[in-house]
């Protein structure tokens, strides 16, 4: 029997023969593999793997650092473990809570602590950090049957990991171990503690900002950004989380099987409703000096239909609003400008025609009738079929579109005839209370589902663009968030749930020769920890609706 297997090495482009049973780790060696950073991980056949994983059939392997987008969720799933382990030791009857990301960094909270958290109880966790990274110590990958793991978890006062693993109902489960601390952080980990030497962690409100790596400079911890008006969003999608008690997404699949989710899809959806209520009649009060409101937010955030449901509450505060789509001027596809990779750019502003949106705009502004573009998203081209539009006194116009905060839109506008409001979606539902879910993700599961249904995308044209596109909305919509007057969060606790059964089988095309598949994978992996909801419940004005189909809103 043939004892040696061939391994081809992407970042060398060399090929050779090892030893079958070689791990990763000898691999690097073997190929004297250079980065630049860190190795902290591989992609084998495009599945992600720790360095601890021995081969023994012939593969292609891509070794990656931090830069790679799989590489940064190993270094912040380690430094959460590190995390969990020194306030565990330091407070030991505490439970740690890893909410969302803020102001560059990942806000977490204590959540049973006895008294208020200091900046001394804070620089005391982070000295004791920096103890572990220094120690190097290894973060051990073990796996044993289930119903073992739980006692283990159980004996750790993990119980929010518990009902997870009832729910997927394996026979056996993977955890890690790290110096006799056990965890579960739903991925690959990197091989040891020493690797994590850029960090920080600062007093943040009543919680704390675990500042991670820069992304393009990874050698240095994250500049915090001033978020306030964003974290008071998140504050306040907290409280919807404890009206509703579903902090995690265990919470949601009991809501799923005890009889609850109806209960749960109303509330939610009543809690927009009163929200979107709240922002006309603040639009009202300043009604005499608004002419226009900007309503701005990333890919997936559901700006659309937050548009159009505001347009309803405007006019029951007996305002008279007219809907206009900034998609509608994207420039013909072949025209749009290309980023520094050479790839297209969609999220710059001149992907955007401003000429014509500006004439469009004055004209309006100055109550002439204006002929609107359309653009189809199918064929990349904007067309025109006689659709015409007029402003009257008693008229506001209603614009969204990635850029509506961007102040180059409306420079012509006065600041005060300007009502401006960010809409994205913030989901602050955790798998369990050490690993939150990313906004990005719940974003990206949207816009997979979307652009397969109705713009002939398929999931690995959407995840192959999607770091293009989160870097445009790094540059081009994220730094006037803000700049509003208002904001809005358009999660729902129990979207994911309802896109379960539609994106799955989207993520199943894709195919295991193809680059994208480790992220339609990692995707397909993070549902398998939910039960599926039926979309019956969901009324047609759902911001979700937009998404799945079935809204009694028109977006033609």
């Amino acid at each position: 029997m043939d004892k040696t297997i061939a391994i081809n090495c992407i970042n060398s482009g060399t090929t050779k023969i090892v030893s079958k049973g070689t791990s990763l780790n000898e691999v690097i060696k073997q190929f004297d593999v250079k980065s630049e950073n860190p190795i902290l991980g591989a992609l084998i056949n495009n599945v992600l793997e720790d360095l601890a994983f021995e081969i023994f059939h012939p593969v292609s392997v891509q070794f990656i650092d931090i830069t790679h987008p799989d590489g940064m969720r190993m270094y912040l799933r380690s430094l959460s473990f590190v995390l969990c382990k020194a306030v565990h030791e330091l407070f030991a009857n505490s439970r740690l809570r890893i909410n969302h990301s803020i102001a560059k960094g990942i806000y977490c909270r204590i959540t049973t602590f006895n008294q208020e958290l200091t900046i001394e109880n804070v620089a005391s966790i982070k000295q004791r950090m920096m103890e572990i990274v220094d120690a190097d110590l290894p973060f051990i990958h073990l796996e044993e049957e289930t119903e073992e793991v739980i006692r283990k978890f159980e004996a750790q006062g993990l119980t929010d990991k518990i009902n997870l693993l009832k729910h997927k109902g394996q026979n056996f489960t993977s955890y890690y171990n790290l110096d006799g601390h056990i965890g579960s952080f739903y991925g690959c980990m990197i091989p040891s503690t020493g690797y994590l030497k850029v960090f920080d962690l600062n007093k943040y409100f009543n919680g704390m900002l675990l500042q991670l790596p820069q992304k393009k400079n990874p050698k240095f911890v994250e500049n915090l950004v001033v978020q306030n008006k964003l974290f008071e969003i998140f504050q306040e999608f907290s409280q919807w989380i404890k009206i509703l008690e579903v902090p995690n997404i265990s919470d949601l699949n009991n809501s799923c099987s005890n009889g609850k989710s109806e209960l749960l899809i109303k509330v939610s959806e009543a809690l927009h409703e009163k929200k979107i209520g709240q922002i006309a009649d603040n639009i009202r009060l300043r009604k005499d000096l608004v002419k226009i409101i900007l309503i701005s937010g990333p890919s997936s955030s559901g700006k659309t239909t937050f548009a159009k449901r505001l347009a309803i509450h405007l006019v029951v505060n007996g305002m008279k609003p007219l809907n206009l789509s900034l998609d509608n001027y994207f420039v013909d596809r072949d025209k749009t400008p290309f980023d520094e990779n050479g790839n297209h750019d969609y999220e710059a502003v001149d992907a955007l025609d401003l000429e014509t949106f500006n004439h469009n705009l004055v004209a309006l502004l100055n109550g002439e009738k204006v002929e609107l573009p359309r653009f189809s998203f199918e064929t990349g081209t904007r067309f025109y079929n006689g659709d015409t539009m007029q402003m009257h006194p008693e008229n506001v116009l209603i614009i969204e579109g990635i850029h509506g905060l961007n102040p180059e839109l409306t420079s012509l506008v006065p600041a005060e005839a300007k009502f401006k409001i960010y809409v994205s979606a913030l989901t602050s539902l955790n798998i369990d209370d050490h690993n939150r879910v990313s906004t990005t993700d719940n974003r990206l599961i949207r816009r997979i589902v979307r652009d397969y249904r109705y713009r002939k995308y398929s999931a690995r044209d959407t995840i192959s663009r999607w770091q293009s596109v989160r870097q445009g909305e790094e540059k081009h919509i994220f730094p006037f968030q803000e700049e509003a007057d208002t904001m809005f969060n358009s999660a729902l606790l129990y979207e994911l749930a309802v896109l379960k059964p539609f994106a799955e089988p989207i993520l199943l095309e894709v195919q295991a020769n193809q680059p994208e598949y480790a992220e339609a994978t990692r995707l397909l992996d993070f549902f398998s920890y939910f039960k599926p909801l039926k979309p019956n419940e969901i009324p047609p004005t759902s911001i979700l609706r937009e998404f799945l189909g079935g809204s009694s809103f028109n977006y033609i």
